[in-house]
């Protein structure tokens, strides 16, 4: 006799494993976010901002694992990287002190960023599109959070934009494409099973 899912899950051996393979996606998650974070190009005297694989892991998390194990995943990233971790891309300064440097706005928004494209990804119908929407509408939000941090510090939009959002919009573009591209076929694999 098969056991059906529900019944898995209602038992307390079902939930201990269903409770530790989120755990293990969670933690691997941020894992793949750090080690996206030292595929890095410092782009100074240009700006500060270095250009990274990250923001695409941050994406591809958010759009693979939903938005709570994404959100999840991301706020673990940055408690990982706030004790001291080499998390972080190689260089800043590291630690809680990366937090509340030039790019301390981008790290914050990123879990926000896992949660609405997470968000959006999951509720509604597996397309390509509406992975690529998912990911634009997140990337908004992660460029809303770096230059108004950015624009703290130097006390001008025009200058924010140029330190944190004109070098890298082409990059942008291709890291959401391959994001969604990724989950969307990810998604469809899963859902011929």
């Amino acid at each position: 006799m098969e056991k059906s899912m529900a019944h898995i899950l209602i038992t307390p051996h079902g939930r201990a494993l269903a409770t530790a393979r989120n755990v293990a996606l969670v933690v691997g998650a941020s894992l793949f976010v750090a080690l996206c974070a030292h595929a890095t190009i410092p782009l100074m005297p240009l700006t500060p901002v270095p250009l990274t694989v990250q923001n695409f892991a941050v994406l591809l998390v958010g759009l693979m694992l939903g938005s709570r194990r994404g959100f999840a995943a991301l706020m673990l990233y940055l408690l990982e990287g706030m004790t001291g971790l080499p998390v972080f891309n190689p260089y800043g300064p590291g630690g809680a002190a990366q937090l509340f440097g030039v790019t301390g706005g981008f790290l914050l928004a990123y879990p926000f960023v896992a949660f609405l494209a997470g968000y959006i990804f999951e509720r509604g119908r597996n397309s390509f599109l509406r992975a690529a929407v998912a990911g634009l509408l997140a990337e908004g939000l992660l460029f809303a959070g770096g230059l108004s941090w950015l624009y703290v510090f130097t006390h001008s939009l025009a200058k924010a934009a140029y330190l944190g959002l004109y070098w890298f919009v082409a990059a942008e573009v291709i890291k959401v494409m391959l994001a969604a591209g990724i989950a969307s076929r990810r998604r469809a694999i899963a859902m011929m099973r």
